[in-house]
């Protein structure tokens, strides 16, 4: 079916930001003279439910708000009465290089024992990173159902002139890459490489971000022919609309692929590395041999030793 998406200015629905210790005092302080519903998350300070909206304030100082009512919260109580900053439509000053031409980098898959290992490029220009803030665009870790991060998927391409590349492999090709790079973030580091360079052939750019996964700068040196281009790499990247396009658009083409492999394989091979990936692994046994598990499973997780040597 397809999604029909309107021009038409949305709400903000979702909506993150950092608060110093005082400010989630202030805020838990606040909810709370207000009757609002609490309830504690995990890796949370606590969490807080109204009508139309639901707010979690991490340990690590993040805030999440989510709801229908989003906007409205963070207009007439988070920037006045708390942060004392108002930000909340204000990106282009906060941020003006959210808004030059860029491309933004970012990965899905690479802590799912099933499927592979998805790279992401988005190129996007002020006037797409303007249709996304208004259209309440997500990264791919804000985003739950499958459904919703398909819609987000059409949100990310709606907008001409947008350039998105992806690079994986096969997952009997990844497994022969694993054991050919031997270590996980020099393979990620070069499939990363495949994305940009295709990307950068089909529009050239000055500058990209990666949302960080090593210290080290380990895509740069697969992409020195790239004189004009720089990049940057940092913790958190997908604050800036453009990874956080790219971590859309990655996150989605790994969960076709997913897809895909549970059809192939009869069995229904979920996200992640747990106890449901662990049962799913030996369920894929029993149904197809050990044999087969390179052509579904990333053969260097502990999870294969465990189940398969006992």
């Amino acid at each position: 079916m397809a999604v029909i998406l309107s021009n038409a200015p949305k709400p903000v629905t979702s909506y993150v930001i950092t608060l110093d210790e005082s400010q989630i005092e202030a805020l838990g302080e606040w909810c709370e003279t207000h009757g609002w519903q609490f309830y504690c998350p995990q890796y949370a300070c606590y969490g807080y439910k109204s009508e139309g909206i639901n707010l979690v304030a991490y340990q690590s100082g993040k805030l999440s708000i989510q709801g229908k009512k989003t906007q409205e919260f963070v207009t007439d109580v988070l920037e006045p009465e708390i942060t004392k900053k108002f930000r909340l439509g204000f990106e282009r000053l906060e941020h003006p290089e959210w808004f030059i031409e860029h491309a933004g980098m970012d990965e899905s898959g690479k802590g799912d024992l099933f499927g592979p290992l998805v790279t992401a490029c988005v190129i996007a220009n002020d006037a797409a990173v303007d249709f996304w803030l208004k259209n309440g665009l997500k990264e791919s870790k804000a985003v739950g159902r499958d459904a919703l991060l398909f819609k987000m998927e059409a949100l990310v391409r709606k907008p001409e002139g947008v350039v998105i590349e992806t690079a994986y492999t096969g997952m009997e090709k990844y497994n022969e890459l694993y054991s050919r790079f031997g270590n996980l973030n020099e393979l990620l580091a070069w499939l990363h490489s495949r994305a940009l360079t295709n990307a950068l052939n089909r529009h050239p750019v000055a500058y990209g971000l990666l949302d960080q996964f090593s210290k080290a700068k380990l895509v740069h040196k697969y992409i020195k022919d790239q004189k004009n281009f720089k990049l940057d790499q940092r913790v958190r990247a997908e604050e800036d609309p453009v990874v956080a396009a790219a971590s859309i658009i990655a996150r989605a083409e790994y969960v076709r692929h997913l897809k895909q492999l549970s059809d192939l394989s009869g069995v229904d091979l979920p996200k992640g590395c747990g106890v449901q990936a662990k049962q799913a692994l030996e369920a894929v046994i029993a149904k197809c041999g050990t044999d087969a598990l390179a052509k579904f499973a990333k053969l260097h997780f502990k999870t294969v030793a465990e189940v398969t040597q006992g």
